[in-house]
Parts: C-alpha cells; sequence; structure tokens
C-alpha cells in the first residue's frame, strides 16, 4: 500500500511541472537613450495564463534596476506609449522600456578630430526576472558573454545567440544609429562616433569666434569713418 501511495504522489509531482522551452528575442536601439523590447515567445499556455494577471510592465525595468542598486549603481527608466502587449494567438509578450542615464550612456566631445563619441554600458542585462509566482529566467545565464566576442551582422549591429539546446533561446541585438562610425566593443562596452551636432560646430569651430572678430572690425571701421 505504502508503494502505491509513493508512486501516486511521485505521478501528482510530476504532473504539477510546467515543461518549458521558451525563445526570448530583445532588441536594445541605441539613440540617447536606450530602447530596449523583451519579447517572450511561444510560452507554455499555463505560463502564459498566468502572466496575463501577474507579469506587468514594470517587471523587466525594475528588475534591471533592482540589480544594478545592489552594486551601488543607479539608472533611470521609462515608459513608451505601449510599453505591453500580450499576442494571445502566440501566446508572446512584448515588454518595452527606456534604460539612461550617464551610467548608462555617456558621451564625449574630441575637439582636435571634430567628433562625438558615444560609450554604451550593456552589463545591466545581467539579471534575472520573473514573468510568474512560478516562473522565472536569468538571463545571466544565457547572455553573459561580453558584447566584444558577439557577432556583427553588419556595421552598427552585435548580435549574440545562445546556444538552442539550453531550456532558453536567446537572441540579443544591440544596433546603434546607422549613421554611427567606427563601431567598436571593448568587454561589455559599446563604442561609436557620431558627427558633430551644429551646437557643437558653433562652440567648438574656430569659424564663429573668426566672424565675430570681423564683425567687431566692421563696426570699428565704420565707427571711425563715421567721427
Amino acid at each position: 500500500m505504502k508503494m502505491w501511495l509513493t508512486v501516486l504522489a511521485a505521478l501528482l509531482i510530476a504532473s504539477a511541472i510546467i515543461p518549458v522551452h521558451a525563445e526570448t528575442t530583445i532588441n536594445v536601439t541605441v539613440d540617447g537613450a536606450l530602447l530596449i523590447t523583451y519579447e517572450f515567445k511561444d510560452l507554455n499556455q499555463t505560463v502564459y495564463d498566468q502572466a496575463r494577471t501577474q507579469f506587468t510592465a514594470n517587471k523587466v525595468p525594475e528588475a534591471i534596476v533592482s540589480t544594478l542598486q545592489q552594486k551601488n549603481q543607479t539608472v533611470q527608466w521609462g515608459l513608451p506609449p505601449e510599453p505591453l502587449v500580450f499576442e494571445d494567438a502566440s501566446r508572446t509578450i512584448r515588454s518595452s522600456f527606456f534604460l539612461g542615464g550617464s551610467r548608462i550612456v555617456s558621451l564625449s566631445i574630441d575637439k582636435t578630430q571634430f567628433k562625438r563619441t558615444y560609450e554604451v554600458k550593456t552589463d545591466w542585462r545581467r539579471f534575472k526576472v520573473d514573468l510568474t509566482d512560478t516562473y522565472s529566467i536569468d538571463f545571466a545565464q544565457y547572455v553573459g558573454t561580453p558584447v566584444a566576442e558577439w557577432q556583427k551582422p553588419d556595421e552598427t549591429t552585435f548580435f549574440f545567440e545562445n546556444p538552442e539546446t539550453e531550456a532558453e533561446h536567446v537572441a540579443f541585438y544591440i544596433k546603434v544609429p546607422a549613421s554611427a562610425s567606427g563601431v567598436r566593443a571593448s568587454g561589455d562596452t559599446v563604442f561609436f562616433d557620431m558627427p558633430p551636432t551644429l551646437e557643437d560646430q558653433f562652440l567648438y569651430s574656430p569659424f564663429p569666434v573668426l566672424a565675430a572678430l570681423a564683425v567687431i572690425l566692421v563696426i570699428i571701421l565704420l565707427y571711425r569713418r563715421v567721427r
């Protein structure tokens, strides 16, 4: 009798385990701040139904912020007009948000070569998020490879894909502006150059100063003529 009870208990436990093999695609667009979209695709029906009531638009950015705060690092985040989308037919959740601040994106201006150089930190991607009370994803396990070792399918995109043999299939894209040049990575930091803005040209170019001196000279000459 005890043996049958043991077998029954084992069967009940096995039936309660939810087999999950999900696919996550992350797109990061760099434009001043980062526009980030996490797309959880083809979720188990049970997980998806639970996430419908338990997963919110704040879940992912708050998980990132919480992880960074443990390292005494502060960032800013916000939500776009449509931050959270549920697609019932494909059991897909799409979560979008902005991430920024000097801890994430910093800028320096090279006055000699007359260009803007951006520095984008990407180590924030290593965090754990709960989609439901019973299902979570630890991205530190799947996207820990330094960005410098990622693929570059084109000049302005970094791409990483973990082995499909793992429980979670993760594809991660980081895209810098199409007009960027000198796109490179060192460790988990992405660097790229951009042309100077009109403000930069005005502030750092010698021509406005020369033009101002020329105007002053003309004013002096006219003043002397009048006298």
